[in-house]
């Protein structure tokens, strides 16, 4: 059991469901929290996407009807988090200030016809949203009930503005970044296609990340963008802090969305928001894993290397398969998830998601959701005390970029997409890793994947050097170390500043298709043929990369080709190890590269299960299995053990049914 700020006693396994009371009336409330409570659901999520219910016109702060809402929980023993609901904006504030609204690339002011359409950067939105962040903060940093106040919902999500406005702080902030022209020249290569600027008057807004655009102004532009995003959320978590300084914190942080993708490393490495969360969306089938992972990929890329428990404030109800749920729920257990909640509650009677399936139908009758949810929480209180929420301690690190992902959208490959390739070969192999940013990480690790970080800083390249010269090992794959820090390509040899470290020169790329018409004979043919220790690998890529040796040895290379053309090589360095993949992360490659470096390195190998099982050794008693395929899998025991879920007696062994879950306790 644990305890929040606000006094809730909190499972150590949490079912909840986002719920909006702003959508219902009080007898609808008290039939819904009857009906979370004997359901098993610990803790809701109120007040999301609602500032104007909380303030219907400028300073009306109309909270009595929330008071009722808050009371209630507590009377049923549910825990809340309530979101601070500061955007979407509403329509009075558009109109009291129309700077907020979103202007696009073309210059034309935009309507608030959809969520998160305002400039979180304006100092008039900032000025309002700070005001009901304080008076919703006060109201209710003592109310039994509170467990959590969330930040914000979906931070990344929504249009970038090109407005005027926007333009004028861009200007500052470059200004405050480059002090001269001449320094923001060099940096923006101004002299290329005669762009060199003389006044920084002359800054326009990038538009643009494409060859036919300028790569280091949009590079410049959305570290801006981002700055704003950053420091949006940190006024809202002092805000939070000044009137509930005990108080824990957590968000829906979806920060990679396509629009307004920010860099959040620098938000969870101060560890301002206690409790990491995000929007657990697997899609709803029981057979394809894809999703699941990416899903996980998801929570770990908003954890990075923090160790408090994880909390999923919003999961999968919709269509999904019956017994997804479920599988989904275990599965986010092995990150160090705490927290399934579901999104959502009621199947809203209005708005854009009128037709998103939730737990109960629109006429208030729970479906078939809710029976699962209901399941999980039983099972969650039969694991109370049993080492749960989970605690990774991985001994692999991934390396997670945000100038890279945004430089990136050029190639064939963005470095996320490899990361997420690099991630899922891990975990599937039952290890725990944790997604890193380089330049602050002090990569406590044995080995660390190096995925299309395509823009290298001194910093960053400083940790790695640093890492591999103590005895790590490093797997860099291509795309990698290319550009610096303002979005040049390296002048000097690559990998850039860490060409010694991996003892190769890396010069031009090929692109696959060309070669292989020589050695095919057709067009279009991206396949790639490698010898790998002693076996014959089949990969494909649309690009690779020409490797020349300097001090490395070769331990893979192409076949088939116009020559000699090394794939994977290994350089030792101090008392570590540098690995070179020419191609971008691919798991044919990657799965026996790692099975090789895993066995050398001496890492743990965790439980021992058939191919389609998840598993980890919670403690020193306690392992879960999770059989995320249709057929049925043995797992084998050392001696006896107790089911916690199935509460029945093992010996020697399990048969774990079709996408079934156990958690055994030892002796």
């Amino acid at each position: 059991m644990n305890r929040s700020a606000a006094g809730q006693n909190l499972p150590d396994l949490i079912v909840g469901a986002n719920y909006h009371p702003h959508d219902s009336d009080p007898a609808t409330w008290r039939r819904d929290a009857t009906m979370m409570r004997e359901a098993g659901i610990r803790m809701v999520r109120l007040g999301h996407l609602a500032w104007d219910t909380f303030e219907p016109s400028d300073g009306d702060f109309r909270f009595d009807w929330f008071d009722e809402v808050m009371d209630l929980m507590q009377d049923n023993g549910i825990g809340v988090i309530l979101d601070i609901a500061v955007r979407p904006a509403p329509l009075w504030l558009h109109r009291k200030h129309p700077s907020i609204d979103i202007t696009d690339a073309n210059g034309n002011r935009l309507y608030a016809n959809h969520r998160y359409m305002e400039d979180v950067g304006d100092p008039a939105f900032r000025s309002h949203a700070m005001r009901f962040a304080d008076a919703l903060t006060k109201r209710y940093a003592g109310h039994p009930a509170l467990a959590a106040f969330g930040i914000d919902n979906e931070p990344g999500d929504g249009p970038i503005s090109y407005s005027d406005d926007v333009r004028s702080r861009f200007i500052a902030w470059l200004e405050a970044k480059y002090g001269t022209t001449e320094a923001l020249n060099a940096a923006w290569a101004g002299h290329r296609w005669s762009r060199r600027i003389d006044d920084f008057a002359e800054v326009g807004l990038p538009k643009s990340g494409t060859y036919t655009g300028a790569p280091e102004r949009v590079l410049d532009f959305r570290r801006f963008v981002s700055h704003e995003v950053e420091t949006y959320l940190e006024e809202l978590l002092d805000v939070v802090g000044a009137n509930a300084p005990d108080a824990l914190t957590t968000t829906n942080m979806w920060y990679y969305a396509d629009q307004k993708h920010f860099d959040h490393a620098p938000i969870a490495y101060r560890g301002r928001i206690t409790r990491a969360g995000n929007g657990f969306y697997p899609g709803g089938s029981i057979i394809d894993n894809g999703g699941l992972r990416a899903a996980l990929f998801g929570m770990a890329r908003i954890q990075y290397e923090n160790t408090t428990p994880f909390w999923c404030t919003e999961f999968t109800t919709m269509t999904a398969v019956p017994g997804s749920i479920r599988k989904s729920a275990y599965a986010s257990l092995i990150l160090g998830n705490q927290l399934v909640c579901g999104w959502t509650w009621q199947t809203m009677h209005a708005g854009e998601e009128q037709f998103l399936q939730g737990m109960v139908d629109w006429d208030g009758r729970p479906n078939r959701k809710l029976d699962e949810y209901r399941r999980i929480a039983a099972e969650f209180a039969k694991l109370e005390g049993r080492g749960f929420p989970y605690r990774p301690r991985p001994e692999i690190a991934v390396a997670l970029d945000f100038p890279s992902q945004i430089a990136s959208a050029v190639l064939p490959e963005r470095h996320d997409a490899q990361a997420q390739t690099a991630f899922e070969a891990v975990i599937d192999r039952n290890l725990d890793a944790r997604l890193v940013d380089l330049a602050r990480s002090e990569l406590d690790y044995k080995l660390l994947l190096i995925p299309g970080v395509l823009v290298l800083d001194e910093a960053a390249a400083s940790r790695i050097r640093a890492f591999v010269e103590r005895g790590g090992t490093a797997i860099m794959t291509s795309y990698s170390a290319t550009l610096d820090a303002d979005g040049h390509a390296f002048a000097t040899t690559r990998p850039g500043r860490l060409d010694d470290v991996f003892g190769i020169r890396v010069g031009s790329y090929e692109e696959t298709a060309m070669l292989n018409e020589l050695a095919h004979g057709r067009t279009g043919h991206e396949g790639l043929d490698l010898e790998f220790d002693g076996r014959a690998i089949a990969a494909a890529t649309p690009r690779f990369d020409t490797v020349e040796l300097v001090t490395a040895d070769v331990i893979a290379r192409a076949a088939g080709l116009d020559g000699d053309r090394p794939l994977i090589t290994a350089n030792q360095y101090g008392a570590g190890r540098a690995v070179y993949i020419a191609l971008p992360a691919r798991r044919e490659v990657l799965d026996p590269l790692l099975e090789s470096e895993i066995t050398r390195l001496g890492i743990d190998p965790g439980p021992s299960v058939p191919p389609g099982v998840m598993a980890r050794a919670v403690d020193d008693r306690h392992v879960l299995y999770l059989n995320l395929d249709a057929e049925p899998k043995s797992i084998v025991l050392q001696g006896k053990a107790t089911g916690v879920l199935r509460e029945t007696r093992y010996d020697g062994g399990l048969t774990l049914g079709a996408y079934d879950a156990e958690v055994v306790e030892l002796g």
